[in-house]
C-alpha cells in the first residue's frame, strides 16, 4: 500500500507538470485558438517593439541634452523613443547655459564624457559658457538604426483652463501645434484634438494624438474625455510620481476613469473604444533611482511589421499593442468567443490575470463627488460598481476570459509579485494592461 500511495503521487505529480506544459506551450487553458482569432503574437516579419512616448529633454524642462536622452533607452534595449518637449520642437537653433539649465555642470560633463569627437557644439568660458542644442534631425541621425532603434519628433501640447493643466502628445509630428485654448477643459482638449487631425489630414503624414496624465493638478475628468472624438489613447500609467494615477479618496484612479470611459463611449457616444497606454513622462536623468520623474518606469511594446513611425502608429490605431510597467506578454488573443493572454513568465515570480469589463444593462446612475459642506467638486463623478467590475481572475501565467453574451467590453490587467524597482508610487508591482476588446454587447 506505500508502494502503491507514492507511485500515485508520482503519477499525479507528472499529469500535473504535462498539464503545465501543455498550458505554456499551447497558450492558454485549452491551447486551442477560436475561429476568426486574432492573435498578437511575434512571428514572421510581426514583432514586438519596445518604445516609450513621452520624453522631455533641455528643449524644455527636462535635465539632460537630447543625444543623452536617447542614448539611455538605446542601451537599455528599447527599439524607439519619442521626444515630446513642451509646446516646441527642435527644428531650430537655441543655445543653453550649461550653468543655468537643469542638467547643470553635471548634464555637460556626462555629454562631453559620451561624445568627445567634436561632436558638442560649444561659446563663450566660465560660467558664461553655453552649449547648442542638437537638432532632432541631427540627433536622428547619429543614433538611429534602421530595424534596431528609431527616433520620432513629437511635441506635449500643453494648455489649460482656468488652473486646470491639459496635457496631450502628438507623435510623428513636423510643425508645432500650439495650444488652441477653449471655454470648457472638454473644448480644450477637443480644439487642440482638432488642430492635431487637421495637420494629419493636410499632410498625410501619419500622427497619434493620446491624451496625458489626467490626474495631474486633476485637470481631466472621465466626463470631460469620453466626449472627444478623434482622440482613442490616454495614459493609464504615467511615471511621473506628480501625476496620480492611483487618484485619491475624491478623485477616481486612471483605471477607474479608463472603465467609465470605455463604457459611456460605447453605450452613450457611439465612440471607438479607448486604448491605454503606459509612459515615462522623463525629465530627470542624472539620480536614478529617486523619487523624481525618471525613465523607464513605463512603455509601450506594439507588434508591427517594421520598426517605422508609420508601421508602429497603423499598430497602435488597430490596437495591436500593450502597455507594461514590467510584466512582458507573450500573446494576446481575441475573437467573437473571448479574450486569452499569456504572459512571459519570469522565474519565481507570480502572476494573476484580472477580467474586467461592463455588462450590458449595468447601472448607469452616478453622483458628484462632494466636499466635507456637502458642495460638489470638480472631479470625475462616482458610478456604480457594474462599471469596470470583476468578470473573472485567474493565477498563473495564462488565462482565458470567454463572452457570456452580454459585456459592453471587456480588458485584461496583469499583476505580478515582483516590486517594481524604481516605482513612480511606493509599493508599485509589476504590470501590463492589454487593450479592451469590444464583447457582444457591444457590437450592436
Amino acid at each position: 500500500m506505500l508502494m502503491s500511495s507514492r507511485l500515485r503521487s508520482l503519477f499525479a505529480g507528472v499529469l500535473a507538470l504535462a498539464a503545465c506544459l501543455f498550458l505554456l506551450l499551447n497558450g492558454g487553458p485549452t491551447g486551442a485558438k477560436p475561429a476568426g482569432a486574432v492573435t498578437l503574437e511575434a512571428e514572421g516579419k510581426l514583432q514586438w517593439y519596445r518604445g516609450n512616448l513621452h520624453t522631455h529633454s533641455l528643449w524644455s524642462d527636462g535635465d539632460d541634452y537630447p543625444e543623452m536622452i536617447a542614448l539611455w533607452y538605446k542601451e537599455r534595449g528599447y527599439d524607439f523613443l519619442c521626444f515630446t518637449d513642451h509646446n516646441i520642437l527642435s527644428d531650430h537653433e537655441k543655445w543653453t547655459d550649461v550653468e543655468k539649465n537643469k542638467g547643470g555642470r553635471v548634464a555637460y560633463d556626462k555629454l562631453k564624457e559620451r561624445f568627445p569627437d567634436g561632436w558638442v557644439d560649444e561659446r563663450g568660458e566660465g560660467e558664461k559658457l553655453q552649449v547648442r542644442l542638437k537638432k532632432f534631425a541631427e540627433t536622428a541621425e547619429r543614433l538611429s538604426e534602421p530595424g534596431e532603434f528609431l527616433l520620432i519628433q513629437g511635441e506635449e501640447i500643453s494648455d489649460r483652463f482656468e488652473k486646470f493643466p491639459i496635457h496631450l502628445n502628438a507623435t510623428n509630428l513636423d510643425e508645432v501645434i500650439p495650444p488652441m485654448k477653449g471655454e470648457s477643459v472638454y473644448e480644450t482638449i477637443q480644439n487642440n484634438v482638432n488642430a492635431a487631425v487637421a495637420r494629419r489630414e493636410r499632410t498625410g503624414r501619419p500622427l497619434l494624438i493620446h491624451l496625458n496624465h489626467p490626474n495631474f493638478g486633476w485637470g481631466v475628468t472621465a466626463e470631460d474625455l469620453m466626449r472627444v472624438r478623434g482622440e482613442n489613447f490616454f495614459e493609464v500609467y504615467n511615471g511621473h510620481p506628480g501625476v496620480r494615477n492611483s487618484g485619491d479618496e475624491a478623485h477616481a484612479s486612471t483605471e477607474r476613469i479608463w472603465d467609465i470611459i470605455l463604457t459611456q463611449r460605447i453605450a452613450e457616444f457611439d465612440l471607438p473604444l479607448m486604448y491605454g497606454l503606459a509612459t515615462d513622462d522623463g525629465h530627470s536623468y542624472h539620480r536614478i533611482p529617486s523619487r523624481a520623474s525618471e525613465p523607464g518606469r513605463g512603455w509601450v511594446m506594439v507588434l508591427a511589421e517594421t520598426l517605422t513611425p508609420e508601421a508602429l502608429i497603423e499598430a497602435m490605431e488597430d490596437g495591436r499593442f500593450y502597455a507594461s510597467s514590467g510584466v512582458e506578454l507573450e500573446s494576446v488573443v481575441s475573437s467573437t468567443e473571448g479574450l486569452d493572454l499569456r504572459v512571459k513568465a519570469e522565474p519565481g515570480v507570480s502572476y494573476k490575470i484580472e477580467f474586467l469589463g461592463t455588462r450590458e444593462g449595468y447601472d448607469p446612475t452616478s453622483e458628484p463627488v462632494k466636499d466635507a459642506e456637502g458642495n460638489a467638486i470638480r472631479a470625475t463623478r462616482r458610478y456604480s460598481d457594474d462599471i469596470g467590475s470583476g468578470l473573472k481572475t485567474v493565477e498563473g501565467p495564462a488565462g482565458e476570459y470567454r463572452f457570456s453574451g452580454d459585456e459592453l467590453y471587456v480588458r485584461a490587467r496583469v499583476m505580478s509579485t515582483k516590486q517594481q524597482p524604481n516605482p513612480s508610487e511606493p509599493g508599485e508591482f509589476e504590470r501590463a494592461w492589454a487593450q479592451p476588446v469590444r464583447g457582444p454587447a457591444g457590437r450592436h
